[in-house]
């Protein structure tokens, strides 16, 4: 897929009091992550609870990879790169689809859509935000028939996805190309995200960000709320 790029990135602007756009990071705030399904894996495998240690950000001390990965010695895709060879081990299907096809499988994906994203989503609607989802991997990670089954894709105004376009977060262009196709400002527009990262990447070209913590998920969508000015 051709790469399309803005021909500038504009200065970061102040904060607007209205917001008109919603752009929502994919896996963690609108997907469940995988440390949340893991146990359904290892049943599916006939494997032993605990089978794969894999914690994340629920317990950091305890999965020393993805320390790495938050201090930037690995990158996100090269963690699940090293989880997925973990399971092909089990398995014999190499490759993080290969993986990602057993943690959701395809006719329960949408079981595993949060629904204070759908809630949220809804409210957006009816507030006439515009809306979109700007994520790093969705190619990547996904097959293309079971993104065809999500419908919160369908219903946002938007799809940017960094594996697709060559584009990723925290690239100034990721946001600007969907603050672009929005037809916003960034002042105008609110960001969510699960990586620290990445919400500084979209605070540095002037968007509103919120750290979604995907331990907390109801609290991060109340504060998202309140970013909103949703009561």
């Amino acid at each position: 897929m051709a790469v399309r790029r803005p021909a500038t990135v504009r200065s970061p602007e102040k904060p607007c009091q209205q917001p008109r756009a919603l752009v929502y990071d994919f896996g963690g705030p609108v997907l469940r992550t995988p440390f949340e399904v893991v146990r359904g894996l290892e049943r599916r495998l006939g494997l032993a609870p605990g089978t794969f240690d894999w914690t994340g950000p629920f317990d950091p001390r305890a999965d020393p990879l993805w320390g790495r990965m938050q201090a930037g010695e690995i990158t996100e895709p090269g963690y699940w790169a090293s989880r997925a060879a973990e399971v092909a081990a089990v398995t014999g299907e190499p490759g993080v689809r290969a993986m990602m096809r057993l943690l959701y499988p395809m006719d329960e994906i949408e079981t595993h859509l949060r629904k204070e994203a759908y809630d949220t989503l809804a409210r957006a609607k009816t507030a006439g935000l515009r809306t979109a989802v700007l994520t790093n991997d969705l190619v990547m990670f996904l097959d293309p028939e079971t993104i065809a089954r999500i419908r919160f894709l369908a219903q946002v105004d938007a799809v940017m996805d960094g594996s697709a376009a060559g584009i990723y977060k925290p690239d100034p262009l990721a946001y600007q190309e969907v603050l672009d196709s929005l037809r916003v400002a960034s002042a105008a527009a609110v960001f969510v995200d699960d990586q620290p990262r990445n919400v500084a990447g979209a605070q540095a070209v002037g968007m509103r960000a919120v750290f979604f913590d995907v331990t907390r998920p109801r609290e991060s969508y109340r504060k998202l709320w309140e970013v909103l000015g949703f009561t």
